[in-house]
């Protein structure tokens, strides 16, 4: 699998945009937020000649969903999102007006994902894993053939996502980084929402918010 990252909005956000060999790609969390940012995404899939067989969120956090109209939109694909993210897409329109965003008549995901679940385009397969904590419905989608992992905003490099909004909580996010990530290979890449790249490895020995020995 290729993943092409672009980083949008205000809040530098990573979208991701991810295929294989046949084509078939998947993108995950909408960060594209205006004209120039949408040219860049769809400019992309065009140039690559992919073919985008759905949209993925790692949770609804406005800065996540914001081009999430536009993506749907323009390639007639199907939004999937854990169940426990309604709160978040039910009052996106108001919430997005507070932090200067523009959302109107979203289209809300109309398919859930869970813990488990496999989400399977040409020939590749990205596992669902629940990882609530930072937000309700929070999930990561895990490539153990290409041993990376995209965490949305539960784990960054030497650090974790917030836990003071709505739904956060430090101990539930704790327990599932530990559970759910620090589990995976050592060498497995983290792909965060924010920010650079880091591994499972290196937040395991080195993360000051949740940080555990290599022989856990």
């Amino acid at each position: 699998m290729t993943v092409k990252t672009f980083i949008f909005n205000p809040f530098q956000l990573n979208t991701f945009v991810i295929y294989d060999d046949s084509k078939s790609a998947i993108i995950v969390d909408a960060g594209n937020h205006n004209e120039e940012e949408n040219s860049q995404l769809f400019d992309f899939i065009s140039e690559e000649n992919l073919e985008i067989k759905g949209l993925y969120y790692t949770h609804a956090h406005i800065d996540h969903i914001v081009g999430n109209n536009a993506i749907i939109n323009k390639y007639g694909i199907n939004a999937y999102a854990a169940a426990d993210s309604s709160l978040f897409f039910d009052n996106a329109e108001e919430y997005a007006q507070s932090l200067g965003f523009s959302i109107q008549n979203l289209i809300k995901p109309t398919l859930t994902i869970d813990e488990n679940d496999e989400i399977k385009f040409g020939n590749s397969t990205l596992k669902v894993i629940s990882t609530p904590g930072h937000a309700d419905g929070s999930v990561c989608f895990y490539s153990e053939k290409d041993q990376f992992v995209i965490v949305g905003d539960v784990l960054f490099r030497d650090s974790i996502g917030r836990t003071d909004l709505p739904t956060g909580d430090f101990d539930v996010l704790a327990r599932s980084i530990i559970e759910k990530l620090y589990v995976l290979p050592s060498g497995v890449k983290v792909l965060p929402g924010h920010g650079p790249s880091t591994t499972i490895g290196h937040e395991k020995s080195n993360n000051p918010f949740v940080s555990v020995s290599e022989q856990l």
